[in-house]
This record gives C-alpha cells, sequence and structure tokens, in this order.
C-alpha cells in the first residue's frame, strides 16, 4: 500500500488480498486426498496468453497443484521448414481430451483464441465439472439468476439449477447444497472490493452493497457483464457501460408497491440508461473498468470525489492522476485472480467426490 502524498489517494496493490487467500487454498490442499491437475490450454502466440500461462505454472507449483500445459495451433514451435499453424487448431480435440481425462480435476483455457462467438463456444466445451474460470453458461445462468447455492450433482445436468428454497443463513451453503462456481476475475474484484469496505458486513447477506453506485466499463460475457450482475445482485446499482450503450442494473424495484413488502427483487433486472458516461461517474462510489486497450482511458476530470477505482484490463485504462480523485487506486487484480481460480479447482475436486457413490465429504472453502 502505497502511502498517502501531497494529498493524493491511496495506491493499493492487492497483495494483501491475496495473501489471505492463498494460505485459504493451501489449507484446502493440505486437507485434499490427492495432488489435484489443472491443465492450461495454449491456443495462441500471444504474449499477454504466454504470460498468463506461465505466471499460473508458477502459482500451481507454490501451492502443490500439478499443472500442465497443453500447446496447440500457433503456440506450438515451428521446426524450420514446417508449415505455420493457425490460431486454434485443435484446441476443441484437446479439451475433449482433458474433459475425459479422469486424472484432470480443472481445466482453463487462455483466451482470445479466435474471439467473439466461437470463443463462447468453446467456453461451453468445458465439462462444468472442470470448469475452474467459470465460463460455462450454467455458471452464467446462476450467476445472473442470484441463484448461489446448487446441489453437486446438478452440474451433470442440462437442466438449469433451480432456486434453492431452504432459509439462507449468512454464505452458508443449506443442507444437501454447495455455493455455485462464479467466474473468477468478476469474484477478485468483488473480493477486493470486500477486503477496502465497500462492502458493509453489518447488512444483510446478498445485500451488502446495498448504498452504491458502481459503473462497470466493458459489458464482455467474461469479465464486464457478470461482476455487473454480481455486485446488482449484491444490492448495489450498477451503470454498465460499453461501446454503444449503458445500461442500468439494479434489483430494487423501479416504482415503489404500497402493498408490497419486498424491499428488492429475487435478482437484477437491467434498463437503458439514458445518461451519459461522465454523468454516470460523477455519481459512482466505485469505477471499474476493463477495456481491452492501451489508448483508451477513464478521465479523471469525470470521477467522483473519494471514488474508488479498479483496473481490471492488462493495459491501464485510467490516466495518471487519477489519485487525483480517486481515494484508492486498484491498479491490477490479477493476484487474486489466479487465487479464485486455484479456490475454484478445490470446489469442483470436491463436488465431484461429494456427487460420486461412496465419494469423501471433503472440504469445502468459504466464499
Amino acid at each position: 500500500m502505497a502511502p498517502d502524498a501531497a494529498g493524493k489517494g491511496i495506491l493499493l496493490k492487492v497483495d494483501f488480498v491475496a495473501d489471505a487467500f492463498r494460505a485459504e487454498v493451501k489449507d484446502g490442499l493440505a486437507d485434499s486426498h490427492r495432488t489435484l491437475t489443472l491443465v492450461g490450454i495454449l491456443a495462441t502466440n500471444a504474449s499477454p496468453s504466454r504470460f498468463y500461462a506461465e505466471f499460473t505454472r508458477k502459482q500451481c507449483e507454490g501451492l502443490g497443484v500439478k499443472f500442465i500445459l497443453k500447446e496447440v495451433g500457433s503456440a506450438v514451435k515451428q521446426n524450420e521448414g514446417e508449415e505455420a499453424r493457425s490460431d486454434g487448431d485443435g484446441v476443441e480435440e484437446v479439451i475433449i481430451e482433458a474433459n475425459e481425462d479422469d486424472n484432470v480435476d480443472g481445466i482453463m483455457v487462455y483466451y482470445p483464441i479466435f474471439g467473439g462467438q466461437q470463443d463462447h463456444y468453446l467456453q461451453q466445451i468445458v465439462s462444468p465439472l472442470k470448469d475452474v474460470e467459470g465460463l460455462h453458461s450454467k455458471f452464467h445462468y446462476n450467476m445472473y439468476h442470484n441463484i448461489r447455492f446448487i446441489t453437486p450433482a446438478s452440474l451433470a445436468s442440462t437442466i438449469p439449477s433451480p432456486k434453492v428454497t431452504q432459509p439462507i443463513i449468512d454464505d452458508i451453503p443449506p443442507p444437501g447444497t454447495v455455493k455455485s462456481i462464479i467466474p473468477c476475475t468478476p469474484l477478485g474484484v468483488v473480493k477486493c472490493l470486500e477486503y477496502i469496505g465497500v462492502y458493509n458486513k453489518i447488512l444483510t447477506y446478498g445485500d451488502r452493497a446495498y448504498g452504491k453506485t458502481v459503473t462497470v466499463i466493458n459489458r464482455s460475457e467474461v469479465v464486464g457483464r457478470p461482476l455487473a450482475a454480481l455486485l446488482a445482485n449484491d444490492g448495489a446499482r450498477v451503470f454498465s457501460a460499453d461501446i454503444d450503450s449503458i445500461q442500468e442494473y439494479t434489483k430494487r424495484p423501479r416504482s415503489s408497491n404500497p402493498t408490497s413488502a419486498r424491499q428488492y427483487l429475487p435478482r437484477h433486472t437491467s434498463h437503458l440508461c439514458t445518461l451519459s458516461l461522465d454523468e454516470c461517474l460523477a455519481v459512482s462510489d466505485v469505477v471499474i473498468s476493463a477495456v481491452p486497450s492501451a489508448s483508451y482511458k477513464v478521465k479523471t476530470e469525470w470521477l467522483k470525489e473519494g471514488c474508488v477505482c479498479v483496473n481490471v484490463a492488462a493495459d491501464k485504462n485510467f490516466e495518471k492522476d487519477v489519485r487525483d480523485k480517486a481515494s484508492i487506486y486498484i491498479p491490477a487484480v490479477g493476484k487474486v485472480t489466479i487465487l479464485m481460480l486455484l479456490r475454484n479447482l478445490l470446489r469442483l475436486s470436491h463436488y465431484n467426490d461429494v456427487s460420486t457413490p461412496g465419494g469423501s465429504e471433503g472440504i469445502i472453502p468459504s466464499q
């Protein structure tokens, strides 16, 4: 944590957040009855993907997880005279092979490969029982519908997970249920916000971001939209800004009904927003940007005094003087994201165990 200098906000590195979850994952792995195996699939020669693959390997080795990197397509180093391979060649076959390998506990694919709908298709090929990134539509459905707890057996079903009807006490899964898997990058951002106190622990579980206004810039299905949905389902008013529109996510009813005792809807709803981006930023307590562009910058002059700014993109989306307005600036969340991924690996291993006849109970990490 960088000290306050000349009235500037705090530059917060996420090492403190990551350290807490690293200890949790380490304890969970120590309690596991076997060494867990994570397969990473690299299908392009893109430098950021290669860097993240090596970063994943380092984190896994440091915690005792077996990491196997499968290189296909243009990621494969070509010998002289060989025909160059294109991005993504053979990636689907390698995913299916890892799905069917009982020795593999988790699968992660380094996107983007083809981009757009083709990458979305590949995300659905990964078995939900091994999807440590939480990108399968089954997990997105649960997240968008605010389904927090599931039965382990539901992961092998094509039917959407039903809403748990038992009373929910804090974040403890009701008997017979476990926590649904959440995409690791959005969850990592939420954990950072919890750490700095954006979430109010005094409030009821599932509504602890109530009273906060958040702008999330970028509405991709990998980070932006899932993150906006998570925050809105936790009670925040969220502006989801993309290149062509701004939407407002909230689970508060838009018009009050005097005959209803409900304070909020069971899940967030989405509405078109008439505010401009600068008007959204002017009222936002938290600003999160995930735009994959080195040239994109959030204007400091548009920020609300004392807001929290979080950069999720590989490139810095905020101007250099962001701390002139922001009380806290988090420049990167990758160290927390990888630990959310390894926590998901632990959970999926446990879910597989308890959904198998005669399986062991194991340890479920808290979330």
